[in-house]
């Protein structure tokens, strides 16, 4: 049987290599690195970070942060450490190869913003590919677990920002209460207007306030037909946009 290789992903400003890594780049990686509120951030973290898009991203949105990525895979770790230096931002973003929960428990560090496309899957079938499941279902990171590290690691006025699909979404939000962390601003992603919510993007802060709710539609009708709306978020980052 022939094996595909994944092939590069070219970005306007930078190229992601992805043949190592289990979950390839994808709408919602994307969204949440254009997503996330960046201003003030100095100190930057991406958890799970991949083939480390999400984190190069926020390097090409910020001007002096520093931006630190953690990722648990070691084929992983290494393409997205390749990735990285690649980059004009190379001397500000450094790669990590550890579990989460052991890196928030010796990093003296605290962020000012922390991001993650986090696994969802908490429970199902698992499929033929294991190396997919293992980053989907959340048996390596359960969001328990995510959510104590980003309240050890976020500063007092500090912003998480996740995306993940409306019910597992909704569920993260409450769970999250528990942790003290209350979501605060929250997009609901639909591929087509007439299509329902499938992504929920979300802000959460250490200190409740009102939500901040919106919505935004992918694409038109046909296939890469993209709203003004999502050009306007991503325009700065797709090579055919």
């Amino acid at each position: 049987m022939e094996v595909k290789i994944a092939k590069p992903f070219y970005f306007k400003q930078f190229t992601v290599q992805q043949d190592r890594c289990a979950m390839k780049i994808g709408t919602d990686g994307v969204l949440l690195g254009a997503w996330a509120e960046v201003s003030g951030a100095q100190q930057v973290l991406d958890i799970g970070t991949g083939s480390g898009v999400i984190a190069l991203m926020l390097a090409q949105r910020t001007e002096s942060a520093q931006i630190h990525a953690v990722e648990v895979d070691a084929e992983a770790y290494g393409q997205a450490c390749e990735n990285v230096e690649a980059t004009p931002w190379a001397d500000r973003v450094h790669v990590f190869h550890a579990p989460i929960q052991d890196f928030a428990q010796v990093s003296a560090d605290q962020y000012d913003l922390i991001v993650s496309n986090p696994p969802f899957f908490s429970g199902g079938t698992f499929s033929a590919s294991q190396d997919r499941n293992s980053v989907r279902h959340t048996v390596k990171l359960p969001h328990g677990d995510l959510l104590q590290a980003v309240r050890k690691l976020l500063r007092v006025d500090g912003r998480f920002c996740v995306v993940l699909p409306l019910i597992e979404g909704l569920r993260f939000a409450e769970l999250a209460q528990d942790y003290h962390l209350f979501c605060t601003k929250m997009t609901e992603v639909r591929p087509k207007a007439d299509k329902p919510v499938e992504r929920l993007l979300m802000q959460f802060q250490a200190n409740p306030r009102p939500l901040l709710k919106d919505s935004l539609v992918v694409q038109r009708e046909a296939r890469n037909d993209w709203t003004e709306e999502y050009i306007k978020l991503t325009g700065e980052f797709y090579l055919k946009m």
